[in-house]
């Protein structure tokens, strides 16, 4: 079994469809501060989504920069990884097998979970799942939030929402955060649109503050 690197590694794991594209990388500072490990879901594969997409690869910067090691991978039918679109069920098993070999080899060290539009919604239904102990979703795919009923998230859970997003409704979104009991943390972030375009520095800033 593939361990965890001390230098950025990309790998495949066995997954459910086929291997899976994973490439993990440790923390930016010398001494790690956190026993922690972030695993991070990009956006849906059929609209470009890869675990290379900016707001990804600058929340595994935030995380990393935190003191934390960070997983990005690609989804099944994506990059490297092998297998097709799974519409959300398939995906959300990628991310539990990736969950299970980051336990397998770092089992002494806590779990966060965040994703990027598609990848926030598959985040947030390992969350209900699985013992968690951050979650960030950023501009979540509310519509399949909505299409059913969904369990309450009781992990501590940070939303990031641009006010101009032009993808995913932040009216949907904000309306149902205040459905939520508990609810997240949520940052609004005015004037930006869903690719956060010119504004990662800031979101970066903004969620760092969030964390500390």
């Amino acid at each position: 079994m593939q361990n965890f690197s001390s230098t950025e590694t990309t790998f495949f794991l066995n997954g459910p469809a086929g291997n899976l594209e994973v490439l993990t990388a440790p923390a930016s500072e010398e001494t790690q501060k956190k026993s922690a490990i972030a695993i991070i879901c990009h956006p849906h594969p059929l609209h470009g989504g890869t675990m290379n997409n900016k707001v990804v690869t600058t929340l595994s910067k935030t995380f990393r920069d935190l003191g934390l090691r960070t997983v990005r991978f690609n989804f099944r039918g994506v990059g490297t990884s092998e297998g097709s679109f799974g519409d959300g069920v398939g995906e959300l098993e990628d991310l539990l097998a990736v969950v299970d070999w980051v336990k397998e080899t770092c089992p002494e060290d806590e779990i966060w979970l965040a994703g990027f539009s598609f990848g926030g919604y598959i985040a947030a239904r390992a969350a209900i799942q699985i013992p968690v102990a951050q979650l960030v979703t950023v501009a979540p795919q509310v519509s399949r939030f909505l299409e059913k009923s969904f369990p309450p998230i009781t992990c501590p859970w940070i939303l990031v929402q641009g006010d101009k997003d032009e993808v995913v409704s932040p009216v949907e979104v904000f309306a149902w955060v205040d459905t939520l009991n508990p609810k997240p943390i949520v940052i609004r972030m005015p004037g930006v649109g869903h690719f956060f375009h010119g504004k990662l520095l800031e979101l970066q800033k903004k969620l760092t503050d969030a964390l500390l």
